[in-house]
């Protein structure tokens, strides 16, 4: 069993903020390696298992590092060739799922649910992650039960969701659940100042992430990204007219557009490129007949991930809008919590001073509304516009 003082090295090193749960999977990575040994009576290994948090809290990372622990001799020293090609998803035993997608379809895991009754390549575990546990369709669900009813004897499965609400019961009913908490901002700041950003900066976007690990580095690394939340930000001095709220709105939406074609449109053409290569486009001959049904199925994929990204975009936006009538809110009601955005502290005190409580809640309602009218597909624009006249 892994001692305090080793708890959080090794795989486990980037787990910050997650000790109970670095404990849990370390256990569980002792009693595995035990049952491979022939060791008879150490509990805390099982086939299926369910880690859920809030965004940013390390979801995929536990995964991983748990899928490193179980390949590793050393259940999960972080240095040795099992350890660095579980991580990055190289290893022959250790199959990474994720998808840019809205959902993960029924075709993707059945070949998952294939390879999972097969034996592992080497003497240890054959470990399937699934990252968007919460994507799967009702079809891939159904798909997945039967694999997790009746296991390989050493095929592990590690799904990743955000709630346990959002994964369907007979799937969740089959899994031990582990949830991840969201880090402390100094937990955040500590991690980034071991990867060598600047206390004052890994402070500030530790507290602007809000315990996101992903989006706290990105803000420490990324000016543009600073840049972007800082717009944001400028919405509540912007809807104090009619036309203020719309033209925000549309600069809110056209930004979260412009974020998601700079995202994929290297990786589009590297991908048409490929399929036409494949096809054997470019040399000398006709076409093949295919070419253009391929070339349809793959521009309608690349669609629907540019959408999911421009969604996911708004969602990064509409959080860090609501960090500000949250503040608001703290700073009206006397409660003594520390500010998200601690830098915009002035604006905050008068915005709380001339606003009753309520309607600061109301205006955080109308956030929360947006964010599920766009989680239901209603046309961003116009579920933004409804929330910046809300915010008037």
């Amino acid at each position: 069993m892994t001692a305090p003082a080793e708890l959080m090295a090794g795989v486990w090193a980037d787990l910050t903020g997650q000790e109970p749960t670095v404990e849990t999977l370390a256990n569980a990575a002792h009693a595995a390696a035990a049952r491979l040994a022939g060791v008879e009576g150490i509990s805390g290994m099982t086939h299926a298992w369910l880690i859920t948090g809030p965004p940013g809290s390390g979801r995929s990372n536990a995964a991983r590092a748990f899928a490193a622990a179980l390949e590793c001799q050393n259940e999960g020293c972080g240095e040795c060739n099992a350890c660095r090609t579980s991580l990055s998803g190289t290893h022959p035993d250790v199959t990474l799922v994720r998808t840019e997608q809205l959902s993960l379809r029924v075709d993707e895991i059945r070949e998952l649910v294939l390879k999972s009754a097969m034996s592992p390549v080497g003497a240890r575990w054959q470990v399937l992650v699934v990252e968007d546990a919460d994507r799967l369709t009702e079809q891939a669900a159904d798909a997945l039960l039967k694999s997790l009813e009746e296991p390989a004897a050493r095929t592990v499965w590690l799904l990743c969701a955000p709630t346990v609400e959002d994964v369907v019961p007979t799937i969740r009913s089959r899994c031990r659940l582990l949830v991840l908490r969201t880090p402390s901002t100094s937990a955040v700041a500590s991690l980034l100042e071991r990867r060598g950003v600047e206390r004052s900066m890994a402070l500030f976007a530790a507290r602007a992430s809000q315990g996101h690990i992903g989006r706290a580095r990105a803000l420490a690394l990324k000016e543009e990204v600073r840049d972007r939340r800082s717009e944001v930000l400028s919405i509540p001095s912007q809807v104090g007219t009619l036309s203020g709220c719309v033209h925000a709105a549309a600069a809110l939406v056209e930004r979260a557009a412009e974020e998601a074609k700079a995202a994929t449109t290297e990786l589009d053409t590297h991908e048409r490129t490929e399929l036409e290569n494949a096809l054997g486009v470019g040399g000398k001959g006709a076409k093949p007949r295919s070419l253009q049904a391929a070339l349809k199925d793959l521009d309608d994929q690349q669609k629907v991930r540019a959408k999911r990204l421009q969604r996911d975009a708004l969602d990064r936006a509409l959080l860090d809008l609501m960090s500000y009538y949250r503040d608001v809110l703290a700073v009206a009601l006397n409660t003594g919590a520390e500010l998200v955005n601690l830098e915009l502290r002035p604006d905050i005190a008068r915005a709380a001073a001339s606003t009753p409580p309520e309607a600061v809640l109301a205006k955080v309602d109308a956030i929360l509304a947006c964010r599920e009218a766009i989680a239901a597909n209603v046309a961003p624009l116009l579920a933004v516009e409804a929330m910046t006249i809300n915010l008037r």
